[in-house]
């Protein structure tokens, strides 16, 4: 049976459960949360919204690897393949 048609009788893709694991991880770690100006020394900017979005693009991605069951190896050998 298609993934898919059985979404509604409360199974899950790995997609959606992989984003609901990005958001507790990003909500845990403060990613995604902007730099608290202070007075004195900063020790570094804020990041550029694209750099932002490429570490929610990662973080995403080794969400959905944890979730397949991928291991670090796996996932380094997918993405040389993929290239």
């Amino acid at each position: 049976m298609d993934p898919l048609t059985n979404a509604g009788l409360g199974a899950r893709r790995n997609e959606d459960i992989a984003l609901d694991l990005l958001k507790f991880v990003a909500a845990t770690a403060g990613v995604g949360r902007p730099v608290v100006a202070s007075t004195g020394f900063s020790g570094a900017s804020a990041p550029k919204p694209e750099e932002h979005v490429a570490q929610l693009l990662e973080l995403y991605s080794r969400c959905l690897s944890a979730v397949e069951g991928k291991g670090p190896e796996q996932e380094k050998a997918g993405k040389g393949a993929a290239q």
